[in-house]
């Protein structure tokens, strides 16, 4: 497949809130590093520019981004906003509030709720947005998101925002925030070598919800952006189908029901050609098998 016939529209679509997107979209944290919050890395400029660009071209109308996606030299957000602006109507761009980095990168206490209007603010400002399509609360530990969760729902009523979500969240988070105000999607780690967030990928079937998994290629490491020894199980699949094994992976995201949406970083033009091509991979029966079996051996 050529990168003139690869299209995010091959994933299918799924329909957020009142967006439809295609399942398959982009990640915008390695827009700004190969390892953003850890060493602060600054990317190339128009390399990141041109992966933005090219997403759209390909069909990519889902991004997932936030205020506190930065290095030294890059903000995720600011990168969106002057590539991309004005924006094409059928792009979603996602973002996250909780955590919050001080100017020069170090993390500091999370959000309260009275914070989080701010933290709103901000992105609107860095988007060059007058409301945010999705905004995800992601959760840091608290055993409840009635407070926090409560002060995005004013933000909606109040217009700022459209349509709420969950970040690193419990099907108990999930049933405490729907009584609350409606949750278009659940952001959570899943993936071959993470099995342990299936509940949630059921709970999000069940109630029609968007279950969107981040780190679904890179596993461990991820953060740090460690490389990782792939399965002999994932190159054979790949073997199989003349792909790389990361477009395998996707596809077996994409595969754990018609509710998921996968959001692939990279900085990388080229990786995200790839990425996106994943979207048209149909694993068999016997490739899911194989597959499976990971996930149930996995630590």
């Amino acid at each position: 497949m050529t990168s003139d016939t690869v299209s995010a529209a091959d994933a299918g679509t799924w329909l957020l809130g009142d967006r439809e997107v295609n399942r398959l979209g982009l990640g915008a944290m390695r827009l700004t590093g190969s390892a953003a919050f850890h060493d602060g890395t600054p990317s190339d400029r128009a390399r990141a520019a041109e992966v933005l660009r090219r997403a759209v071209e390909l069909g990519v109308n889902h991004i997932d981004t936030a205020a506190f996606y930065f290095s030294r030299l890059r903000s995720a957000n600011e990168l969106i906003n002057s590539t991309l602006a004005p924006y094409p109507d059928d792009l979603v761009i996602t973002t996250k509030v909780g955590p919050a980095r001080g100017a020069c990168g170090e993390w500091t206490a999370p959000a309260r709720p009275d914070q989080l209007r701010g933290q709103v603010e901000e992105n609107l400002r860095q988007l060059g947005r007058d409301h945010l399509d999705v905004v995800n609360l992601r959760l840091m530990g608290q055993p409840s998101v009635g407070e926090h969760f409560g002060a995005l729902a004013e933000l909606r009523e109040a217009g700022l925002v459209r349509h709420l979500g969950l970040s690193n969240a419990r099907p108990e988070h999930l049933a405490e925030a729907l009584t609350i105000a409606p949750v278009v999607c659940v952001q959570n780690r899943y993936g071959l070598d993470a099995p342990d967030g299936a509940r949630m990928l059921d709970e999000c079937a069940a109630r029609g919800i968007a279950f969107v998994p981040f780190f679904a290629i890179a596993g461990d490491g991820r953060e740090a952006g460690v490389v990782r020894a792939e399965h002999d199980e994932v190159r054979a699949v790949a073997r199989t189908h003349g792909a790389s094994p990361a477009q395998v992976r996707l596809a077996w995201t994409l595969g754990q029901g018609a509710h998921v949406l996968a959001i692939p970083g990279t900085g990388n033009p080229d990786h995200l050609v790839d990425n996106v091509a994943a979207g048209a991979l149909r694993l068999t029966e016997e490739d899911r098998r194989i597959l499976d079996a990971i996930g149930r051996t996995a630590p």
